[in-house]
Formats: C-alpha cells, structure tokens, sequence
C-alpha cells in the first residue's frame, strides 16, 4: 500500500484492518494495488479523519453487500489492469450518501474493466448523516480532488491524461452528474497544486442515477444540466426504478441536442441497486456488455471481450 500523504490519527494496525474492510478479497484473489488519500489533511469542513465503519452484513444476501458509514477522511482505491491501455476510470459507489457500497458497486466494477484493460479507481467518499448540508456536497467535493488527483498521478498509473472517465452508481452517478454540469468550478478552495489540474473527465458512465429528476417541475434537479463541454457519456436506467429513469431520459435527451455522443439503455424490469449483478427476470445484467461495446467504439478499450457478470444475486437491496 502507498499514499502521498501522511496517514495521521490511525494506527497501522487499524489502517490494514480498515483496508481489507473496504477493499476486501476478491474472489479471483486480484487485490487492490494501493490506498490513497484524497485530500493531504483533514477535507474541507471536517475536524475528524474516520476512514468508517461496515454495517452489519444482511444475511439474506448472497453474495454479500458491504455498506460503509462515518466516513470523514476519503480514500481513493487503486486497481491496475494486468494488461493496462491507458484507460482510467474513477468510480463512484452508491449509497444514498449516508452510506458508500465499496464491493457491489466499486471492486466488482473495478475488476470488470481491468478485464477490458482499464485501470480502475474506486472512491470511498465521505458519507454524511446530519442536515448541516445536502448529501451530495461532500461527495462531490471528493470526486472533483479525486480526478484532479488521478490525473495529476496518472503516469504513476501508466494511463493517459486524456482518457481518464468517471463511473457512477445510484447516488454515485447523481455526483458524477453534478460533476459533468460543474463546468469546470470546484466545490472547494484550492489546496495545493493538484488542485490546479482538470478534474473534468473524458468520458462518463452514469448507472441508475438517484434522483436526478425534478417531477414537481418535470425536469434535471437542480445543479445538474447538460452543458456544451459535457463529455460522451453512456447511461443505464430501468423503467420499474423508483428512482425515476427520467432523470437519465433528459440528461440523454440533453447531450442529443449538444450532439455529444452518447448511449442510453432504459431495461424493462430490474429495480435499484443491481450493480454488476445478474436479477432475476431481467435483462439488466448485460448492461456491462453494452457499456464494453460502447467504450470501444470510443476507442478506450478494445473490441469486448465476453463478459458476463462476475456475481449473481437474487434481488438487489440497498
């Protein structure tokens, strides 16, 4: 494990137990490369740096889902492709932002796309739990010093500057979101000099985004618009989410009008919170086939591989 800043306040001991808690084991034995931390000393507005806490595990998963809380000091895990192309993708799990899922919606999604070549980057943002301000700061203010950061580093990484992408899941993609209508602004000032790199990326997945759609006014919520530097982007929704597939209709709808390439997929049946994993019923597990296909008539991996999802589950619950 490596970090660019001083790790304070955390035992070694705890910061490995901490690790494998976040990171796990995969069932194919890959593991994560290294730990990084987002910001070099407390992020903005905190007066702690708690790397979290896992909520007891439901048993009636299988696999398991591992949900993350009280987490004030972000952490960035790193997982190399075996076979790297020079892609890089910054992950944003869900969680409805009081809590981040780091296995089914981050390593599992990590390995996915080192299979395509890609390495992958897996943010546990900060989680919150009070009113002071809405969920999405923090995480956003996390994601923005999080791409910054991969870029700044992405020689380290073997991956190029320009083909560094953004994958959201649920609340995840809300941010991602949020982060493509940024226009380049941070939520945050500046720091240090990582800061003064772009945090804008080249291309973005965003997988059911919650809550991005304003049915009062039948339109994109608030902070969230399709603007002209807006790059490709690729989206998945259900037509049975409660989480409004809408949202993903007119961010669509908004990049056809700006003429940005982009992809929607809008399944039958599936539900929230599926991850990579196969429901049964639905079709929605062969979303990670499409988004492969679709990432390689981008040029950012090559031509898809099989690529079947890498665990099942019965039905998806967050």
């Amino acid at each position: 494990m490596s970090t660019p800043y001083p790790r304070r306040g955390c035992s070694h001991l705890l910061y490995c137990w901490l690790f494998c808690l976040l990171c796990g084991t995969t069932a194919s034995g890959t593991e994560p490369a290294a730990t990084l931390a987002v910001w070099p000393d407390l992020a903005p507005g905190e007066s702690t740096r708690r790397d979290g806490e896992a909520l007891p595990r439901r048993p009636e998963e299988n696999p398991p889902v591992t949900r993350v809380i009280n987490v004030t000091r972000p952490t960035l895990t790193v997982w190399p492709a075996e076979d790297p192309n020079g892609t890089g993708v910054v992950i944003l799990p869900g969680g409805g932002f009081g809590k981040v899922v780091p296995d089914k919606e981050g390593s599992e999604a990590a390995l996915w796309l080192n299979r395509h070549g890609v390495t992958a980057f897996v943010l546990t943002y900060r989680t919150t739990s009070g009113p002071d301000k809405p969920g999405w700061v923090r995480a956003l203010q996390d994601a923005q010093r999080t791409m910054s950061l991969v870029r700044a580093e992405s020689g380290r990484w073997g991956i190029q500057q320009d083909r560094i992408g953004l994958l959201g899941f649920s609340a995840g993609g809300q941010v991602a979101a949020r982060l493509l209508s940024d226009g380049g602004t941070v939520e945050y000032d500046r720091v240090d000099a990582i800061d003064d790199v772009s945090h804008r990326p080249d291309f973005a997945l965003l997988i059911y985004p919650w809550n991005i759609y304003d049915a009062a006014n039948d339109r994109l919520v608030d902070g969230v618009s399709v603007a002209n530097d807006c790059p490709p982007t690729f989206l998945v929704h259900t037509h049975d989410d409660r989480s409004s597939a809408l949202g993903a209709v007119y961010f669509y709808a908004g990049l056809k009008k700006r003429k940005i390439p982009a992809e929607l997929h809008v399944f039958v049946n599936g539900g929230h919170g599926y991850g990579l994993r196969e429901v049964k019923g639905s079709q929605i597990a062969s979303w990670p086939r499409q988004a492969a296909h679709w990432l390689a008539t981008r040029g950012l991996v090559e031509s898809p591989r099989s690529m079947s999802p890498p665990v099942k589950a019965k039905e998806p619950r967050k």
